[in-house]
């Protein structure tokens, strides 16, 4: 039994039974960033499959050897991805984030002719107008969705990162009220401090790290 776990996913059964929605609606992706393979093995252990990453350069140093022994595992890259890293990305994820450009979607659909795998997408919107932030500002999405649809995307949902310290629930209906309007099922939002709300607004797809492995170094 790994405790953090354990407790995580009370907390997602019941905010989805609030929702009136099912535990199973929810997928936990366990952000495994930063913290090395010691770390992730006692998620592993107690059942934990999909899990998320911010960079490839690190997932290609950590990953093999656990899949070896998991081959069961879902590995999400949840961080920003630079183009030249698309076909590695495509080789090593079964799910993308983080897709925000033209010239990403054009990388990865090069990727995915090439490799012959089609991996899941979400759409990154800026959800909060951030400068700083990733994402496809949310005027220039319609015109991002049919790019990504027209090169054969397989997209998904959208994702985002809401703007830190304020109230989160906005930005999710908003997220939740553009992929209902573009006919997507898919909506990856919900952090450690926020995932209840994120589930209650339609959250599929939950990124939670802290949670599970305690607050980095």
């Amino acid at each position: 039994m790994h405790q953090p776990l354990e407790e995580t996913r009370a907390r997602i059964a019941h905010a989805a039974s609030i929702a009136g929605r099912q535990a199973g609606d929810v997928t936990l992706v366990a952000v495994s960033k930063t913290h090395p393979a010691e770390a992730i093995e006692p998620l592993l252990a107690a059942g934990q499959r999909v899990f998320g990453e911010n960079r490839v350069q690190e997932a290609q140093a950590k990953w093999p050897g656990l899949r070896e022994r998991y081959p069961d595992i879902a590995l999400h890259l949840v961080g920003q991805l630079q183009s030249n890293k698309a076909e590695d990305a495509v080789m090593l994820f079964d799910c993308i984030h983080s897709v925000d450009r033209p010239s990403l979607v054009s990388a990865l659909a090069k990727a995915m002719d090439k490799t012959g795998r089609r991996v899941p997408c979400f759409v990154q919107v800026n959800i909060g107008a951030e400068e700083q932030k990733g994402g496809c500002a949310i005027a220039e999405l319609p015109a991002l969705l049919d790019q990504a649809r027209a090169a054969d995307l397989p997209v998904v949902g959208l994702m985002c990162v809401p703007p830190a310290g304020i109230e989160a629930a906005p930005f999710f209906a908003l997220l939740d009220k553009l992929a209902r309007d573009h006919g997507l099922p898919g909506r990856s939002m919900g952090m450690s401090d926020d995932f209840e709300t994120a589930i209650m607004l339609g959250a599929t797809h939950v990124r939670i790290g802290s949670a599970l492995f305690g607050a980095r170094g």
